[in-house]
This record gives C-alpha cells, sequence and structure tokens, in this order.
C-alpha cells in the first residue's frame, strides 16, 4: 500500500487549497478515506473522513469551510479547503482503511505541509 498526497502549500488567510491523495497497491478494498493534520506541539487530529459510500465526517472547526470528497474508481480522495485561518496551519496526512484477504489494514501518507499566514 502507498500513499501520495499533493497540494500542500502556503496560503494567505481567507484563501485556499486542495489536497489531493492517491492510494496504489489496494484494488477497491478502501472502506474510508480520511484526512488527519498535526499542528506544532498539537497531537495528530482528524479533520475529516468519507466513506466508499459518501457519507462524510468533518471536525466541528472545518465544518463550513473544508469539502472532503473522493473518487473511489482512481482511490483519491480531496480536501477543499477554504476560509483558511493560521490555526489550519499543519502537516496533513492522508489515512485509508479497508479489508482485503479477509484481513483490515490502515495506512498513512507521508505528510504535506499547509502554512496559512495571517
Amino acid at each position: 500500500v502507498q500513499l501520495q498526497a499533493s497540494g500542500g502549500g502556503l496560503a494567505q488567510a481567507g484563501g485556499s487549497l486542495r489536497l489531493s491523495c492517491t492510494a496504489s497497491g489496494v484494488g477497491r478494498s478502501i472502506s474510508i478515506m480520511a484526512w488527519h493534520r498535526q499542528a506544532p506541539g498539537n497531537q495528530r487530529e482528524l479533520v475529516a473522513s468519507i466513506n466508499r459510500g459518501g457519507i462524510t465526517n468533518y471536525a466541528d472547526s472545518v465544518k463550513e469551510r473544508f469539502i472532503i470528497s473522493s473518487d473511489n474508481a482512481a482511490n483519491t480522495v480531496y480536501l477543499q479547503m477554504d476560509s483558511l485561518k493560521s490555526e489550519d496551519t499543519g502537516v496533513y496526512f492522508c489515512y485509508i482503511e479497508g479489508r482485503t484477504g479477509g484481513a483490515a489494514y490502515e495506512s498513512w501518507g507521508p505528510g504535506t505541509l499547509v502554512t496559512v499566514s495571517s
């Protein structure tokens, strides 16, 4: 299983960024795709998740500002981040979980840095 993320970078407060993450080596076995983030000095936290049926879940801090979506056929998850705030700064990690061959698995991407300047 390999995850490759892109789209991080620098944005001004109030601006937008879009993250994407593609999983390879997992066929059609993914059940949940998500984004977590870790700000300096803080623990990693869930930002948003989406299951294979399209049901989404968001952290309260990003509701109404971020949208998670996915392309199941391409094993790709996106995170559209609008109205960015300085507190959105952190390393964003793509995450997947699923089952293959009867065994559950989970995998983390390497992280992509998002910096929001005020």
